[in-house]
């Protein structure tokens, strides 16, 4: 492949600053429409009966459907690296945290 190909197909991502350190979330709350699906970014803090959503993030269900093969593929990298991911039961949390209501 010639370098103008290569460079013809590059995406120049910037992170700031703001972002850069990232949130972290321990709760993905998910709702969706037929246009669009709505992903909630929580943090639940032991002990605190409040939560805020830290981040949403508002995708078409194309995205979504990509960002979910790319989550399977990293997911299955990361268990070959390091071993199965224990997946350990929840407790059952109320989901009424003043998001949009689910609709198909």
């Amino acid at each position: 492949m010639t370098e103008k190909k290569k460079t013809d197909k590059q995406i120049n991502i910037e992170l700031g600053e703001d972002v850069c350190e990232g949130i972290y979330s321990n709760l993905a709350v998910i709702t969706h429409s037929n246009t669009e699906f709505v992903i909630d970014f929580v943090r639940l803090m032991p002990g605190v009966p409040k939560a805020r959503v830290k981040s949403r993030i508002i995708m078409t269900p194309q995205h979504v459907k990509r960002l979910m093969k790319a989550l399977k593929g990293n997911i299955d990298k990361y268990e070959s690296n390091h071993g199965p991911i224990k997946d350990i039961e929840q407790p059952r949390l109320p989901m009424n945290l003043g998001g949009p209501a689910a609709q198909a």
